[in-house]
């Protein structure tokens, strides 16, 4: 069976990682405005407040690890009240996501008092995920997700610190599968009914992961919903309705989506032929395809096949 986690992360295809070491002491407070691409950190030692738009303010620990998939706007801050000063990250990331700034690693940041031992200090990080449909599989994500005492997250984040940190030979592919393990280990560790509706909670349902893994499987089957259902041992419309409540959205647009994400993937690749994608994807003929994947892309395929290449 197919692992519908590891293969959307694959398709996300991150790379380029930025990191820098981060403490603040005394009264503090920084205020992020929306970024839009992946960020992540983790504690070293001592303590901190975060509240990210949209979601509870967490206390972050020594040992925490959060991961933001699409980092909206957020303050990270001491427990004293404070005015926090107001942040850009995005100008300064399109320098230094650019692969040939991000071998040069700068000074650590800190906030507040400038002498004396820091009461919080972590190590964070972002970088980017390279895939055209990377808002798209973004969506079956958490928008925040905190995890607390799993000391391999915290062991990866420091292996992509230090990996980063030195231009040395096999750095890239070394820093690209870094994040992968680190993607896969922060998603797989916080599975389950507390997830919000996405891909994470679908896959801790029994019944919903058995028909998602069949979709992964075997996107060319004709499926249905009730062929689906079949597959969860359920009835057409307990399988509906559990499938919408865990990940959010109906079976079958879920599977469209997939279809179009995988055959966005093999277009790019130019190893397959119009008609060879289409059959891949569960299309019975390339202008049925082509007619679908319009209407879901917004262009023809020749024509993104094309565009990617360009």
């Amino acid at each position: 069976m197919s692992d519908p986690l590891s293969q959307v992360i694959t398709l996300l295809r991150p790379r380029t990682v930025f990191t820098k070491g981060i403490s603040g002491a005394g009264r503090w407070g920084v205020r992020y405005t929306d970024f839009g691409q992946p960020s992540f950190c983790t504690v070293i030692e001592g303590s901190c407040r975060l509240a990210v738009d949209g979601a509870n303010p967490i206390t972050l620990a020594a040992g925490d690890f959060v991961l933001l998939p699409a980092t909206p706007g957020f303050t990270i801050s001491g427990f004293e009240p404070v005015t926090p000063q107001r942040m850009d990250p995005k100008a300064a990331a399109s320098r230094r996501l650019d692969p040939k700034a991000a071998a040069s690693r700068s000074g650590d940041i800190r906030h507040g008092r400038r002498s004396g031992p820091a009461d919080v200090r972590l190590l964070g990080g972002h970088f980017v995920f390279d895939s055209p449909d990377a808002r798209l599989l973004v969506s079956l994500l958490p928008t925040l997700l905190h995890v607390r005492g799993v000391e391999r997250l915290a062991t990866l984040v420091r292996l992509v610190g230090d990996e980063s940190g030195a231009p040395r030979p096999g750095r890239d592919l070394i820093l690209a599968r870094l994040v992968e393990v680190m993607l896969i280990e922060a998603l797989r560790s916080t599975q389950g009914e507390a997830a919000p509706p996405g891909l994470l909670r679908g896959l801790s349902d029994a019944r919903v992961a058995a028909a998602i893994r069949q979709m992964h499987d075997n996107p060319a089957r004709s499926w249905t919903v009730a062929k689906l259902a079949k597959e969860a041992a359920m009835s057409r419309s307990a399988f509906f309705d559990r499938f919408m409540r865990a990940v959010g959205r109906p079976p079958m647009e879920y599977l469209l989506a997939w279809r179009m994400a995988v055959a966005k993937d093999l277009l790019r690749r130019k190893e397959l032929g119009l008609a060879a994608v289409a059959e891949r994807v569960g299309y019975s003929s390339a202008s049925t395809f082509s007619i679908a994947f319009s209407r879901h892309v917004g262009q023809p395929p020749g024509r993104y096949a094309r565009a990617e290449a360009a």
